[in-house]
């Protein structure tokens, strides 16, 4: 070797040098440095774990929100529609509370009014019996007795003959309900007699009575859509027909 010029000795501890140099750089700048940058890739590491936790954190915290918001405007639209349908509801029973108290407001007027017309007529009867009886008196010629006038104008204005629905004898038909016109208001002995005669003959379960002056006399029985017509009125009918 010192043929070749190298001093064994320096070399020796040029080699010790470089060897303790690279012990010194591996232990107290190498370790340290790759240290750091395992400790810096660490970090950045649970950096990036920490930003994606966050991120599902937020995504999650966005659908949870948007659920709520979502259930918000439902419960909201149920609120609306609830109260919509509970005023549309009070609105409807006002109504009907409203129309129900003006048909029974003119339910009652009518019935006033149909009692009084009743009345009144009732009230004329004795006179149209009196002038009856009179103007019958003048055409026979003689007086009637009054058991007898009273008798005929019963009869007249009731339907009733010896305590029977004249109109009502050969009647065959039936139905559930009956309807009775006469010109005048009748007495209530007249209405139970009628009403026994009808019940018994037609079988109805019910009868009504009504006033109509404008048949002049006798009775109109309805029964269904069946009706006998015994009233002056359509008696006289019946004569102008049969002289045309």
């Amino acid at each position: 070797m010192e043929a070749l010029g190298i001093n064994p000795g320096f070399l020796l501890i040029q080699i010790i040098n470089l060897i303790i140099a690279y012990v010194v750089i591996a232990k107290w700048i190498v370790g340290p440095i790759m240290g750091l940058l395992e400790k810096r890739r660490q970090t950045i590491a649970q950096g990036l774990e920490d930003a994606r936790v966050a991120a599902e954190a937020r995504a999650n915290a966005e659908k949870e929100a948007a659920k709520v918001m979502a259930e918000a405007q439902a419960e909201s639209g149920r609120i609306v529609r609830e109260a919509t349908e509970r005023a549309a509801s009070a609105a409807k029973e006002v109504r009907s509370a409203a129309d129900a108290e003006a048909a029974k407001a003119r339910d009652a007027a009518l019935a006033e009014v149909e009692g009084e017309r009743n009345r009144i007529l009732g009230d004329l009867r004795g006179q149209v019996a009196a002038l009856s009886i009179a103007a019958a008196q003048k055409l026979v010629g003689e007086a009637l007795d009054e058991k007898r006038q009273h008798a005929l104008i019963n009869e007249f204005f009731s339907g009733l003959k010896s305590g029977k629905v004249v109109v009502l004898d050969g009647a065959d038909f039936k139905g559930d309900s009956a309807e009775v016109t006469s010109a005048l208001p009748l007495t209530g002995d007249e209405e139970a007699v009628v009403k026994k005669d009808v019940l018994t003959k037609v079988g109805a379960q019910a009868v009504t009575f009504r006033v109509d002056p404008s048949i002049l006399g006798g009775l109109v029985i309805r029964v269904g859509d069946k009706v006998v017509d015994g009233s002056v009125a359509g008696k006289l009918e019946g004569l102008r027909s049969n002289l045309k």
